[in-house]
């Protein structure tokens, strides 16, 4: 018995009659998401405290004691992490608000394309800024 979904899968039963005439199935990449931005989002927890508890700590320092704790080795990493995930996070949400809100194909595609450039643009500035300080510190 193969996997595939055929008709000897056991999930046939919950495919509509049209799907089971025309022999579709799921898209295959609605779960993938959704485990991406579950992951995105256990990662973000402890990296939100984390990064909270140090943004408090920083609370009335000089900006050179600042620097110099972002510029630590695993403050820097911790940073990376934490931005890189954010921005990851936050595309995956937005994508799935403009594919349920948005229903014109062309203005859907565009926002996509904006949305990824713009998180992006906005991960790899972090990580260049992170870099900057770490390495100037």
């Amino acid at each position: 018995m193969s996997g595939g979904g055929g008709e000897t899968s056991r999930a046939v039963p919950l495919r509509t009659p049209v799907k089971r005439a025309q022999g579709l199935g799921s898209g295959k990449s609605g779960t993938t998401h959704f485990w991406k931005q579950r992951v995105t989002a256990i990662i973000l927890v402890p990296l939100v405290v984390w990064f909270v508890l140090t943004l408090l700590s920083l609370v009335g320092a000089e900006l050179e004691t600042a620097r110099a704790i972002i510029a630590r080795p695993w403050n820097a990493i911790l940073f990376s992490i934490f931005l890189v995930t954010l921005f990851w996070h936050a595309k995956l949400g937005l994508q799935v608000v403009i594919e349920d809100y948005v229903h014109k194909r062309s203005i859907e595609l565009a926002l996509q394309l904006l949305v990824t450039f713009l998180c992006g643009l906005g991960a790899i500035a972090s990580l260049y800024a992170i870099a900057r300080i770490a390495f100037t510190a």
